[in-house]
């Protein structure tokens, strides 16, 4: 198993980050609703989005956006 965060998307192509590393691979191997942010799951050649911990990343980054900006 691996798991990879979407970067960003580039025509054809979703930029993976696996280990401070990046990957293209094709959006049409990913899920159709998968965004920039997601965590997802690699394993056994299918691709999920591991949606609780897209939720906690999104969570620990607002919280750090909010101390950086408070005033």
């Amino acid at each position: 198993m691996r798991k990879g965060i979407v970067d960003r998307f580039e025509g054809e192509c979703a930029v993976i980050e696996f280990d401070g590393k990046t990957e293209d691979i094709l959006k049409s191997e990913l899920p159709e609703e998968v965004k920039a942010g997601d965590t997802l799951i690699f394993e056994d050649g299918a691709v999920t989005i591991d949606k609780e911990e897209t939720t906690a990343r999104k969570n620990e980054i607002d919280n750090l956006m909010d101390e950086l900006f408070e005033e």
